[in-house]
């Protein structure tokens, strides 16, 4: 298991920050589903009130990662085991996340965050023993300074251009946090994350993969895109984010289903196919074939295949969730 412990700062109230989140998180989750192999389906979205951190609401997401993992990996992989369920129990300032994947029994991404009005300073919020705190890696992400991959790169959503035309703040300086710190406004995401991918020979890489790419990475961006949004959520109540995320669900649901019927008409041989494809094996049967010997890499992939797909089925009353428009590109932003 791989642990990293990130902070996060921005130059905004904790009040600024729940709305600026929630609006980031669905704006991206309509802009990730745009076909197979990314995008999110949205089962849940409710309140509770005896759970983690207390009462909040709570949310169930599938995503589907195809299109966010490298060929080299997703060339072992079967198909259904690119997506990763996530659960999250959101009681602000406090959340958790937990990120499994059906058909990958051995890998876990867990996610314990406290939002504080401070500058990062803390050094044990989560009450860490001195053992975790030995494993645990301290990370802390700059919106303005970190540098961002050029292809995702957009001029309107730079800090260090972006001006607010509602709030009047910004651009952000390099030195735009001794500024915060002496006038404020100012607050700290603190986030433990914990990855674990319980496979023989890939371990290391794929957790320090996950944490570089599917968290970092990801945390960097949106954060500079809640900034960088401002004008869009500033004005924004509680009661119309929940709207907001509502009108979200259904648009996501519609892409699934068309996603869905598309998958099912491209998959059903015609007649004609059919036909072929019988009198093929038959001619095969007669002449003694059997299956072809398995690679190498079919063998790895068949590591999670069998004992997972029970787990899952096991877990969800049988077999699989179908795989509609995925989700990719919202780990950790919670």
């Amino acid at each position: 298991m791989l642990i990293k412990e990130y902070h996060i700062l921005l130059p905004m109230s904790l009040e600024e920050y729940q709305v600026a989140q929630l609006y980031m998180i669905q704006k991206k989750s309509r802009e990730e589903s745009s076909g197979e192999g990314s995008g999110v389906e949205i089962l849940a979205n409710r309140p509770y009130s005896d759970g983690p951190g207390g009462s909040g609401q709570y949310t169930h997401k599938i995503y589907h990662v195809g299109s966010h993992i490298p060929s080299w990996f997703r060339a072992l992989l079967p198909k259904a085991a690119l997506q990763v369920e996530e659960e999250s129990w959101n009681a602000y300032p406090y959340t958790r996340t937990r990120y499994t994947c059906p058909f990958v029994e051995k890998f876990s991404i867990e996610i314990e965050t406290y939002y504080r009005p401070d500058s990062g300073k803390q050094t044990n919020v989560f009450n860490l023993t001195a053992a975790e705190k030995r494993q645990r890696i301290l990370d802390t992400i700059d919106i303005v300074r970190d540098p961002i991959s050029p292809n995702e790169y957009k001029v309107e959503e730079d800090p260090k251009l972006y001006r607010s035309a509602k709030t009047g703040r910004g651009p952000l300086g390099d030195d735009w946090l001794e500024g915060a710190m002496a006038a404020g406004p100012l607050m700290c995401a603190y986030k433990l994350c914990k990855v674990e991918f319980r496979y023989w020979g890939m371990q290391s890489k794929i957790e320090q993969f996950i944490h570089d790419v599917g968290l970092r990475k990801v945390m960097l961006r949106a954060h500079r895109q809640a900034w960088c949004w401002q004008d869009e959520w500033t004005e924004l109540t509680m009661e119309d984010i929940r709207q907001l995320e509502e009108e979200t669900a259904r648009m996501l649901a519609q892409k699934m289903a068309k996603c869905a019927e598309a998958e099912e008409a491209a998959a059903a041989p015609s007649a004609e196919g059919q036909a072929e494809l019988g009198s093929t094996n038959g001619q095969d049967r007669a002449e003694g074939q059997g299956p072809p010997d398995a690679s190498p890499d079919d063998t790895f992939a068949k590591q999670w295949s069998t004992s997972s797909r029970s787990s899952y089925s096991s877990q969800h009353g049988g077999e699989g969730a179908r795989v509609g428009v995925g989700a990719g590109g919202l780990w950790g932003v919670n």
